[in-house]
């Protein structure tokens, strides 16, 4: 919960992808809070495990409720890509904000090849998502393939690349207190 909270004030775009890591942790443990404990409150300090054993119950309450301990995402995960989608939508549409612009037309063929290669491959979630989150699941499936120590091709890490630079622009956005749109 620590990270969590430190992440989303920090870097929403990193908050997104650490939430959805969790998620995956969770239905690792069978979105059981008894092998959740056991498995993830293992290097958490003392003092520290109650709140945390409460945020993890809270989130396998909240995975049950919504249907999501197979796949998909919290509401509180599709709240911030709702959120990024709208910001980005408002930047695009702004004429303040010409490097976002570019960095989004940069990653838009990359993005646009995902989509249609998850199509191709029969994925029918893709149709109801936004380029935000197919940017989203690009950066979070190479983190996963990193962590699996698969090899990334030069071309996905490229494009990955470009996309992670369109998001952490986004995220920077986000954050900005003084942002002003059209």
């Amino acid at each position: 919960m620590k990270t969590a909270r430190e992440l989303k004030e920090k870097s929403i775009a990193e908050y997104l992808v650490y939430m959805w890591q969790v998620e995956d942790m969770i239905r690792a443990c069978g979105c059981d809070i008894d092998r959740v404990k056991e498995v993830l409150l293992g290097m958490t300090p003392e003092a520290d495990r109650p709140e945390e054993a409460e945020w993890y119950e809270n989130l396998c309450e909240m995975m049950r409720a919504e249907g999501v301990c197979e796949k998909g995402h919290l509401q509180i995960c599709k709240n911030v890509i709702q959120n990024l989608t709208e910001l980005h939508l408002a930047l695009l549409a702004s004429t303040k904000y010409p490097f976002y612009n570019a960095a989004y037309f940069k990653a838009l063929p990359y993005i646009v090849e995902l989509r249609q290669r998850r199509m191709a491959a029969g994925d029918t979630s893709i149709e109801s998502e936004s380029e935000i989150e197919t940017a989203f699941v690009a950066i979070y499936g190479v983190l996963l393939l990193r962590l699996q120590k698969k090899e990334v091709s030069k071309g996905t890490a490229e494009a990955v690349s470009v996309i992670t630079a369109m998001i952490h622009l986004l995220a920077e956005y986000y954050h900005d207190k003084d942002l002003e749109l059209d």
